[in-house]
């Protein structure tokens, strides 16, 4: 049982318990943000997208199968994402499901990486998440709903020339494990999702990335496969209709878990071996955004600050 607008209880079954409930998905705009709305409106929820792109968050929006809202939204806002939560609150009931997933990247060298644009980056990934479980955790305390947490696999070893984007998914793996345990006596379950190879613009530019084509170039053949965005986000919704702590995309991802303590050291080698071979090449770059959702993140932090942004 749960809340719909107006007071209604909703009932979901055993085997359908997704259906009729709402989620929340930041970053929904495009890449698994946007497949994962797609997945959840196809199990019967009601959709809240969140994301920084409107027109594209209206298109999506409308192409989903079930009722959705869109809101224009910067995580780094919390007054913005406040309004958010009282909107959805009002249009689709109380969120069962929130996903923070909104994320960007920056790849270069940290040195010649702009420090507003360093920033940005952890501003996105790590406060962002922490401002969305803010906003909606009175809403999932009311339903004892569940959080996820998207991390990546970038949590199990920190590449060079990846050091926000590294950090970031690293904090955002520690601040989702420390949450759960303030919440579960709430009825809050917090989930971790740990995220691999994805085909999403933001892994688009990987093959001009020396040390990162060189880590996929490394690991075994099944391990380089890029999955599409629309296969994470079943395994997502498999994930959340489980409200399981670990969501793994790909599910193989679990056994690499006792081995972490040795991935440091691995990506470690391969990047120093790599660097040499390219002296002074690789790090002679400028950090660049990866993909048109960080670019446009990127142009409209700037225009709301007024100002002209750094060359990302």
């Amino acid at each position: 049982m749960h809340d719909s607008p107006g007071g209604r209880r909703v009932r979901s079954s055993p085997d359908r318990p997704l259906h009729g409930r709402v989620a929340i998905v930041t970053g929904a705009a495009r890449g698994v943000g946007e497949a994962l709305a797609h997945s959840l409106s196809g199990v019967g929820m009601r959709v809240a997208l969140l994301g920084r792109e409107r027109a594209t968050l209206l298109e999506t929006a409308e192409s989903l199968p079930g009722r959705s809202m869109c809101i224009e939204c910067d995580v780094t806002d919390r007054a913005a994402l406040a309004d958010a939560a009282r909107r959805v609150e009002v249009g689709l009931g109380p969120a069962s499901v929130v996903v923070a997933n909104a994320g960007i990247a920056v790849s270069g060298p940290f040195d010649r990486t702009a420090a507003e644009l360093w920033q940005r980056v952890i501003d996105v990934n790590l406060t962002g998440s922490a401002n969305t479980a803010r906003a909606f955790l009175p809403q999932l305390a009311a339903t004892r709903g569940y959080f996820l947490q998207i991390a990546s696999t970038a949590a199990f070893g920190a590449a060079p020339m990846m050091s926000a984007y590294c950090a970031s998914k690293a904090g955002a793996e520690s601040f989702a494990l420390a949450l759960r345990g303030e919440v579960e006596p709430d009825g809050i379950q917090v989930g971790v999702a740990y995220l691999h190879w994805t085909g999403t613009d933001m892994l688009s530019g990987i093959d001009d990335d020396p040390v990162l084509a060189a880590l996929r170039r490394n690991q075994p053949r099944p391990a380089r496969r890029v999955h599409s965005a629309t296969q994470v986000a079943q395994w997502l919704t498999r994930g959340i209709a489980r409200r399981d702590r670990h969501v793994y995309a790909p599910p193989w991802l679990r056994w690499c878990q006792p081995l972490r303590p040795l991935f440091p050291a691995l990506v470690a080698r391969i990047a120093r071996r790599e660097l040499r071979a390219r002296p002074g090449g690789a790090m002679s770059s400028r950090g660049e955004v990866l993909g048109a959702g960080g670019h446009a993140d990127w142009n409209s932090y700037w225009a709301s600050h007024s100002a002209l942004p750094p060359d990302p």
